[in-house]
């Protein structure tokens, strides 16, 4: 299910059309919809990068969820650098809608260190995910108050 279609589609605050996919802005999460076919790399990835750095900056806490609607490549061996990017970034998951799409959901779980990453769909996804964002807000703000 694409986010246009679901009922979080009215907490949509901004959204970007870019060559590699959409980027749907929420409060604290983005939900990318790459398009049919792409090949995701840490090259040609930058323009997603930085839409996301403009959005939420390079200290507030956010999640980012794959919402593998179409069928795509990530070039796994770049994952860990495409965290590196993104320093504040507090939570990542993939969705995956089939079978093909959920076995790659499942590969790159694979090379994400620590927990779980890929769900079944939008809503356990959201949930986990925003959770996750909260948690390290809290944990900064705890930090500050100690200061």
């Amino acid at each position: 299910m694409k986010i246009i279609e679901s009922d979080f589609s009215k907490h949509i605050q901004k959204s970007v059309e870019k060559e590699l996919g959409n980027i749907f802005f929420l409060k604290q999460i983005a939900i990318i919809e790459f398009n049919e076919g792409v090949d995701i790399d840490i090259n040609n990835s930058s323009v997603i990068f930085n839409e996301l750095k403009d959005y939420y900056g390079i200290s507030k806490p956010f999640g980012v969820i794959a919402n593998r609607v179409n069928s795509y490549s990530v070039k796994l061996m770049d994952m860990r650098l495409f965290r590196k990017k993104l320093n504040n970034l507090s939570a990542y998951a993939v969705i995956g809608h089939n079978t093909a799409s959920r076995m790659n959901a499942e590969i790159e779980n694979n090379f994400c260190v620590g927990c779980k990453i890929n769900y079944d769909n939008l809503y356990e996804a959201i949930n986990i995910v925003y959770t996750k964002v909260k948690k390290k807000e809290v944990s900064i703000l705890d930090q500050i108050n100690t200061i």
